[in-house]
């Protein structure tokens, strides 16, 4: 069971996805128990790799490797795509916080009371997929994961959201879809450009199957390679993310191998290639200006959706820049780390000065996490430990941080299915538990110390600020998305929570505090941020040197 765990992520969800599909009862209930089992089931196997995970082994580890398609095409070569999945110190953190994000989500459901079955089984489809995009090895596979997400989340904000849900599932599919094209295209592209140098060495017959593979044997190959030893037709194409990012398996003269002489509408192939990655993954962060889809698709989505939407589902965008956009193309990340800086500050400023002109809350909360994801985006493109530690760490502090404020959105929103910021004031009264909850979430968003919200942002920008290829003016400016953040959120808070009770639409209207389902919700994330906040090398012991070792392969 060890040896397949990670195997297992991915079908436990899959295999409860078909339980509720074809379970004979119509009781939702029967529909709400089945899901919750089979989340539960995933969080204390997600939660078990810390019984066998290494943060001194700066490799993959729990690798799970298999022939999945071998295709021979002739003059072209073989085709070779491989079921691979392993976790390293970059996704292990985020794989620990999907298994949680989607149990919260799981447990959040419970109120959903339509097409109940329909609803789990799409829920425990999208989990599989996003659990696969961080555990594949693979780009193929990876990119299978990431598009299958597309259907689920389509049909569950489609389906299930608020008046305007058709215009804003079509709006996410659109934007997402398009991306995914750019990927697909980049993908193959690479598939074209690279060897299995192992799976080459068994063509020309310099290692037996049943060999053991030795270094020296891949270092012969790549040389052979270079010199031009190997028939076309004898190549094996891969897109093993391992080999896609050794320049040493690149083919002499193909269209994205790093030496390559090709122009495109006068921008070279590989600077054309990064650019196209990471518009495909900007979509899902999302970055300005390719960022719309997100306001629309929180605010029209179930709180249940909205959470997985922010909790988990962006950090796919972030994690496909650090994998496979710097992974892939470090030169021309390097080259590009300026615009790419500049980006990221102009998502903290904008997410920042938007969220403060809302009225709705959920829209606020949707415009704040374009500013905290902002911050992701310096810290990857400062290229730098502290920058890439910074924006891992800030990941995780958002997807909890961001799934407690759709919580607490959605506890008023039930009560009174208003979410306008105006309507409310003196919560403090009637709503004391979630008063003080959601003082501390909106405290360790805006990056107080002692909360993780603050441990992300320092060091995303400290990484920025010790990047030499970087104006110091752009992590300077970016600062400003903290005194945004503490603008926003404490205008929200006083406006809401202060003074004598008194809600708008209905003054007489009588409000209940957290029930024991919302509390046993909201007050384990509370917990989770302040741990991460006043313990930060739980995660940092985890990130720190897989991203030293990642960072010293890449330059």
């Amino acid at each position: 069971m060890i040896d397949h765990i990670l195997s297992l992520l991915i079908a436990i969800p899959l295999f409860g996805a078909v339980a509720v599909s074809f379970w004979p009862s119509q009781r939702a209930g029967d529909f709400r128990l089945i899901a919750l089992s089979v989340l539960l089931l995933e969080l204390l196997t997600g939660l078990s790799l810390f019984l066998f995970f290494d943060n001194q082994n700066t490799g993959f580890q729990l690798s799970e490797t298999a022939d999945w398609i071998t295709l021979p095409i002739g003059s072209l070569g073989t085709v070779s795509i491989d079921y691979a999945l392993a976790v390293d110190g970059i996704s292990f953190p985020l794989v620990l916080l999907a298994v949680v994000v989607l149990f919260v989500g799981m447990i959040s459901s419970w109120s959903i009371n339509q097409k109940t079955r329909a609803y789990f089984a799409l829920y425990l489809v999208l989990s599989a997929s996003i659990i696969g995009c961080f555990l594949a090895q693979d780009f193929f596979l990876f990119y299978l994961f990431f598009e299958f997400m597309l259907l689920p989340m389509y049909f569950l904000i489609g389906l299930w959201g608020g008046p305007r849900r058709e215009y804003a599932a079509l709006k996410f599919f659109v934007y997402t879809f398009f991306g995914s094209l750019l990927i697909l295209i980049v993908m193959i592209g690479l598939y074209l450009s690279v060897i299995d140098p192992i799976e080459t060495a068994r063509a020309v017959g310099i290692l037996g199957p049943e060999d053991l593979v030795q270094t020296d044997v891949i270092l012969q190959i790549q040389q052979w390679l270079a010199d031009g030893r190997i028939g076309t037709d004898q190549l094996v194409h891969t897109f093993r993310f391992s080999y896609l990012s050794d320049a040493g398996n690149y083919i002499p003269g193909s269209i994205l191998s790093p030496e390559t002489e090709f122009i495109l509408f006068g921008i070279p192939v590989r600077l054309l290639a990064f650019w196209f990655l990471f518009i495909g993954f900007a979509v899902k962060l999302p970055v300005v200006p390719v960022h719309t889809w997100l306001p629309d698709a929180h605010v029209e989505a179930p709180t249940p959706i909205s959470v997985v939407l922010a909790g988990i589902l962006l950090k796919i965008g972030g994690y496909g820049f650090i994998r496979i956009v710097d992974g892939f193309f470090p030169v021309e990340a390097q080259y590009s780390m300026v615009p790419l800086a500049v980006l990221g500050m102009i998502s903290i400023v904008y997410g920042g000065f938007n969220a403060l002109g809302q009225s709705d809350l959920k829209k606020m909360i949707a415009y704040s996490s374009v500013s905290h994801m902002g911050f992701v985006l310096l810290g990857i493109a400062a290229f730098t430990a502290e920058g890439i530690n910074g924006a891992i760490y800030q990941m995780v502090s958002h997807g909890v941080l961001s799934s407690m404020l759709f919580l607490l959105a959605g506890v008023i929103y039930d009560r009174t299915h208003d979410r306008k910021i105006d309507n409310y004031r003196g919560l403090i009264g009637p709503m004391p538990r979630y008063t003080v909850l959601t003082g501390i979430a909106f405290f360790a968003s805006l990056g107080l110390p002692g909360f993780s919200g603050f441990v992300g942002e320092l060091f995303t920008l400290m990484g920025a600020f010790q990047a030499a290829a970087l104006p110091v003016w752009v992590p300077a400016l970016s600062t400003l998305g903290i005194v945004l953040a503490a603008a926003y959120f404490l205008w929200t808070y006083q406006r809401m929570f202060f003074g004598s009770f008194w809600y708008k639409n209905d003054s007489s209207i009588r409000l209940t505090d957290l029930t024991i389902r919302e509390t046993a919700l909201l007050v384990p994330l509370a917990i989770l941020s302040v741990l991460l906040g006043i313990l930060p090398g739980l995660l940092f012991d985890m990130t720190g040197p897989t991203v030293q070792a990642w960072l010293e392969r890449l330059q």
